[in-house]
């Protein structure tokens, strides 16, 4: 029976894809007299990647990322002011107000009366454990996880530390890869919901027949879900 529930946080509580979609289309903008958009974003995109391990996820990481991007595209000249450009709108980001998704605020306050919550999301720690307690959910969720990666191995980690066995865990989230498949694995349940941006690198098919795995298309069917499996 499901007794703790995880929820992921950008893009699953609240919104962030739209966030770093404006920053990819002012750094287009930015370097359209050097290369076209195609190139520009192929080689960001190569160079988040190749950057991935040692950086981590988050808006710091990316803005590294573009920077190292617009160098090597310009072949190193590229303005100070315009490096400079790159590095106020990471500011902006870290800096922009926390947008809940809709139904997020409800859903979470109707579910904490009968389960254990938990937000569990990588990224830049300050950055997300500020996000977080502007979201106003602390209120109803106890527990804020920022984690490097989410792989089995983390959400192991992690249950393991809140006493939470993977039959009786079901994760929420918008990533396939990072949210649900590994929970998956370790014998727990995922609940999908899908944001209408998403970074590539979280872009993978869903599991067949896999009766833990469970698709919603919003944070207001997650109660009828829980109410089916209880029921089951």
């Amino acid at each position: 029976m499901i007794t703790a529930l995880g929820f992921d946080a950008d893009d699953t509580l609240w919104h962030s894809e739209t966030i770093f979609e404006d920053y990819h289309r002012r750094f287009r903008e930015l370097l359209a007299r050097y290369h076209d958009p195609k190139t520009v974003e192929a080689a960001l995109y190569a160079t988040e990647m190749r950057n991935l391990d040692l950086f981590g996820y988050g808006v710091k990481s990316f803005a590294l990322s573009a920077i190292e991007t617009a160098i090597d595209l310009t072949n190193g000249t590229i303005p100070a002011d315009e490096l400079r450009a790159l590095i106020h709108g990471a500011r902006e980001m870290l800096a922009h107000p926390v947008e809940l998704l809709d139904g997020a605020a409800e859903t979470v306050a109707a579910l904490a009366a009968d389960y254990r919550l938990i937000v569990i999301t990588k990224g830049d720690l300050r950055h997300q454990e500020r996000k977080f307690q502007r979201s106003g959910l602390a209120t109803h969720v106890p527990h804020c996880d920022v984690v490097s990666e989410k792989d089995n191995a983390t959400y192991a980690r992690v249950l393991a530390r809140h006493q939470i066995a993977p039959e009786d865990f079901l994760m929420v989230g918008n990533s396939m890869r990072s949210d649900i498949l590994p929970i998956l694995e370790l014998g727990g349940h995922g609940a999908y919901i899908p944001y209408p941006l998403i970074w590539a690198h979280e872009n993978v098919p869903a599991p067949v027949d896999c009766p833990r795995f469970h698709a919603l298309a919003n944070l207001r069917e997650l109660p009828a879900l829980l109410a089916r499996l209880r029921s089951a």
